[in-house]
């Protein structure tokens, strides 16, 4: 492929079924579909990692987390492992980032791009300390902000994303005619539709509440009882919150952001088609995770499901199949190789030991031979958590836990847990030995635990922790920090 620029989306929270393209009945997303009518869509993706800040590492390195030690949102990139960005840069290609970076944030610290545009990292270089206590979970104090915010309005995160566009479009008309000697990588990373769930006026009134769906499982008899995810709702107890008319408005609002979110996207594409660069300029569009939005009575992030651990992903641009569909497992990983093949740096010298596989030679038809992972080892949860798809089966893989497993071809919306039937106690076994050919995962649990241990140590302990509180979310640049 000829090399082109490269303009790369991410959402934060982006549940890959609320989307048009993805055949949902009622949220209205018609720049991403257009995306996806104009290009090849990947509709088996997934995270590294369904929380924010491991995910954004392992996107950022290209690689697996029990490979770089980042585990939680503690644990945050600072720049000591080569980034794609890193890469870019250094074979002297213009690479900047606009928005969300979820990094460690620190004086000194260099993530590889060549400017940081306004740029959200974690809280004082800390992170979510929390979520660094792995046994006896405590009880999240903010746990509150989900439903009690829920609804119309502005919030610091909307305010930011209007922000972030409009640095987009002055990015592309103003910076981008300045680097046309070799491609350049623009990442513009939005918040939304993280929560606080307060959707713009303009979006969330498009969903009338009594047109809003009951989540899926969400009646407590229908709620599944594997114990983790117990341990995640009892800590992250966002549903003793809600009741019937904020259950609505909490759906209603989350699909208003998704539509904001689409909104802005259109924006930075219609810029993009009116600077003339839509004839060598590639686009991606991701998001770092998804939400479970009130499935099985469940909100945030965190669990294996394809409410969360599946992401959207759109590439469009010369080159690329339009109106074209990806089934095969794809990662975020993956995103790595792309850009370098990209912007024409796909050599060996660019590369040590990323397991990924572009996106540009999966949507010509190439189909290699490995397993797609996503691992957990974060805030509200006493075990490590590993996810492999082999074939149509997910494997859902628990150091401390039984494990689950869904036939996803049979079941998409993954309402049968098949590992306790006998009838399929080989597929089980051959999930198993898929995953042990990646990583050892009692190893690789007590690995990430021996690291949190000692984060909280240096933090001042367990008790030090309680009295710091729980964050409610990452502040925007320039807002405050809110604890509880």
């Amino acid at each position: 492929m000829k090399p082109s620029n490269l303009l790369i989306i991410m959402s934060d929270e982006h549940n890959p079924k609320i989307m048009g393209a993805e055949g949902h009945p009622l949220v209205q997303t018609p720049n991403l579909d257009g995306l996806a009518a104009r290009g090849t869509r990947f509709t088996s993706a997934y995270t590294p990692c369904p929380v924010c800040v491991p995910a954004r590492a392992a996107f950022a390195t290209g690689k697996y987390l029990h490979q770089i030690g980042y585990w939680d949102n503690a644990d945050a990139y600072e720049g000591s492992v080569p980034s794609w960005h890193h890469r870019v840069r250094e074979a002297g290609h213009r690479v900047d980032s606009i928005g969300k970076l979820h990094f460690r944030g620190r004086e000194g610290d260099d993530c590889g791009f060549s400017r940081e545009i306004v740029p959200m990292n974690i809280l004082e270089g800390k992170g979510d300390l929390l979520g660094l206590i792995r046994d006896d979970l405590p009880e999240r104090g903010m746990a509150w902000k989900i439903a009690k915010l829920a609804g119309p309005g502005e919030s610091p995160y909307t305010a930011y994303d209007r922000e972030i566009v409009t640095r987009a479009q002055i990015w592309l008309r103003e910076e981008a005619p300045k680097h046309t000697e070799k491609p350049w990588v623009l990442f513009v990373s939005f918040v939304s539709p993280h929560f606080p769930l307060i959707a713009p006026a303009e979006f969330y009134y498009r969903y009338p509440l009594e047109r809003m769906p009951i989540p899926k499982c969400y009646a407590p008899g229908e709620r599944p009882g594997h114990p983790y995810l117990r341990d995640y709702a009892g800590s992250f107890n966002y549903d003793k919150y809600f009741d019937a008319e904020k259950l609505r408005k909490a759906v209603a609002a989350y699909f208003g952001l998704c539509s904001f979110v689409d909104d802005n996207v259109g924006k930075i594409l219609r810029t993009v088609d009116a600077c003339g660069l839509n004839e060598n300029t590639r686009v991606i569009y991701t998001s770092d995770h998804g939400d479970n939005l009130g499935a099985r009575g469940l909100w945030g992030k965190s669990t294996m499901y394809e409410e969360v651990a599946r992401v959207p992903l759109i590439v469009s641009g010369p080159d690329i199949s339009a109106g074209k569909r990806v089934d095969a497992p794809a990662s975020l990983l993956d995103v790595y190789p792309t850009v370098m093949q990209c912007v024409g740096q796909d050599r060996p010298e660019m590369y040590d030991g990323q397991p990924g596989h572009s996106l540009l030679k999966l949507a010509q038809g190439e189909r290699p031979e490995r397993t797609v992972l996503s691992e957990y080892h974060g805030m509200g949860s006493t075990t490590g958590a590993f996810m492999i798809r082999h074939g149509r089966y997910k494997y859902v893989h628990y150091a401390a836990y039984r494990p689950q497993l869904f036939d996803l071809e049979r079941d998409p919306e993954e309402l049968n847990d098949l590992a306790e039937d006998p009838r399929y106690a080989r597929t089980l076994t051959e999930c198993r030995e898929c995953l042990y050919r990646l990583c050892d995962p009692d190893s690789v649990d007590a690995r990430a635990k021996r690291r949190q241990a000692e984060l909280l140590a240096l933090n001042g302990g367990r008790e030090a922790v309680l009295k710091r509180g729980d964050l409610g979310f990452t502040p925007a640049p320039g807002y405050p920090a809110v604890f509880a």
